[in-house]
């Protein structure tokens, strides 16, 4: 039997936080082994339970949470990751990424991460967010160490307003997750 590839699936405070359990469960069907972090931000959206359940691992809330073993589980995971996907990804963790910030369980694994992962992250915020100057640079110096984003997509956006914003479909990041793992990895 092969080891499945494991993929930390990083769900931030966004309204779309619901639809990363979607994503969890078709990842785990596929089957990868999936490791969810949630900032204290996703949390306000949708609890742990579900990721749990859905995943069969434990869900990391909080950067002092330990499972077993001597070695902090953000360094763990950040060491045995294959893909660190973000869906949805806040305006907010995008600019802690670009900025090198590392104050939660999620920005750590990001920091910390085995340089053979890759990165993929699925925007959903308001759109002004999304096109804010601010936003946009933090997402082209990302794109320039090598991260890839998919999305967001057009439609309404749960403030009301309608435009670009939305979480891109859950298949649609689940494809390019898949794509992502059988991709080789790009020598500098």
């Amino acid at each position: 039997m092969s080891v499945s590839k494991k993929i930390v699936l990083g769900v931030t405070g966004s309204i779309a936080a619901h639809k990363a359990a979607d994503l969890a469960s078709l990842l785990t069907k596929i089957p990868y082994d999936v490791r969810v972090v949630m900032t204290a931000d996703a949390q306000h959206f949708i609890t742990p339970l579900p990721f749990k359940t859905l995943t069969r691992n434990p869900v990391v809330t909080n950067l002092y949470d330990e499972e077993e073993g001597w070695q902090p589980t953000h360094i763990r995971l950040a060491d045995e990751a294959d893909l660190l996907l973000i869906a949805p990804a806040t305006a907010n963790v995008i600019a802690k990424l670009a900025h090198g910030m590392a104050d939660d369980a999620l920005t750590c694994i990001a920091l910390a991460l085995n340089p053979k992962a890759k990165i993929l992250i699925a925007p959903a915020m308001n759109g002004k967010m999304w096109l804010h100057a601010a936003t946009q640079a933090n997402v082209q110096t990302l794109k320039a160490r090598g991260v890839e984003f998919i999305g967001p997509d057009e439609g309404m956006l749960s403030c009301g307003y309608e435009g670009i914003g939305r979480l891109w479909p859950v298949e649609k990041i689940v494809e390019r997750a898949v794509s992502q793992l059988k991709t080789p990895i790009k020598k500098p």
